[in-house]
């Protein structure tokens, strides 16, 4: 996975260990390697401006770095890139999100989870999964199909319900989602189930009445979490509409799907910079085990590796 990126901060550091002539690194030689390393990240999938904030970051942290006559200045300069991720991306948090979530039953139960993001992102297979892995650790989930617009989406609700043994808390088509989702809260109440999943219908950020009624959906369930899909194959039109979804409603974190068939990774980058918020998991196939965790410093260090 993100082969591009990787070879693009990889070729990066080659150009700059191959011209290092004395024990200091020549600011004319790192003006033209950032020019290199810039398009190669644009290339690779990372927003222009978060391109040129992490060329300046990078950069900025290699003036005046010192690097051994005979030693290993492949290693100086790696760890000297590391740490200008690590510091540039120090307001975004790792969340461990399996800890957090069955933590957060200690509090309240049960656990409220809302799922946002257009069709297609893989939201209800996501659903799918996180529910697979808190059933593995013996918790139990009522999921709400909230999506009330959409033909078909409650039976796809119900075909990976089926699959798992987990009970749908529906309504018909056309009916308030709202209401869907305050009775799987008010079911999982009564039963003493641990998490309630809500799964919202996949509006297109540009309907402006949609995105009201997930505002409402939101209002009403009142979510421990609300958690934002991202198809990493889109990149960073991805990104844009999850900003236009965070003015209607709040985002707590990201998972980000399909990353399996995302050789570029720089939509990886530009979704910590811009939204500032955690991604909790990676999806990498189809099956409920697909789902990796996601933890920045572990990410920045196989980029370099």
């Amino acid at each position: 996975m993100f082969d591009k990126l990787r070879n693009a901060l990889k070729s990066f550091t080659n150009s700059i260990v191959s011209s290092i002539k004395t024990t200091e690194l020549s600011e004319d030689k790192l003006s033209e390697v950032r020019e290199e390393l810039f398009m190669q990240l644009v290339e690779a999938d990372v927003a222009v401006d978060v391109a040129d904030a992490v060329c300046d970051a990078i950069i900025n942290n290699l003036k005046g770095v010192k690097v051994p006559r005979f030693g290993d200045k492949e290693s100086v300069i790696r760890n000297s890139i590391l740490e200008a991720l690590n510091r540039m991306f120090s307001d975004v948090p790792d969340v461990d999100f399996i800890s957090e979530v069955t933590k957060a039953l200690q509090v309240k139960k049960p656990v409220v989870l809302l799922f946002l993001g257009p069709n297609g992102y893989g939201k209800t297979t996501t659903i799918a999964k996180i529910t697979h892995q808190l059933m593995k650790r013996g918790y139990t989930a009522v999921w709400a199909a909230a999506d009330t617009y959409r033909a078909g989406a409650i039976e796809q609700l119900e075909g990976h319900a089926n699959k798992l043994g987990v009970k749908v808390i529906k309504h018909s088509y056309g009916s308030d989602p709202a209401a869907v989702a305050y009775d799987a809260i008010n079911h999982a109440r009564v039963k003493g189930i641990d998490y309630v999943m809500i799964d919202t219908a996949g509006r297109m950020h540009t309907d402006v009445n949609l995105m009201n009624e997930l505002s409402k959906v939101q209002r009403v369930s009142k979510p421990d979490l609300s958690i934002f899909i991202a198809d990493a194959l889109l990149g960073n039109e991805a990104l844009d509409i999850a900003k236009y979804y965070s003015k209607y409603v709040k985002i707590d974190g990201l998972i980000i799907t399909k990353v399996d068939a995302y050789p570029k990774g720089g939509a990886i980058l530009t979704f910590l910079y811009e939204l500032k918020k955690p991604i909790y998991f990676l999806g990498v196939g189809q099956g409920y085990d697909d789902l990796k965790p996601f933890n920045k410093r572990e990410f920045f260090d196989q980029l370099l590796t």
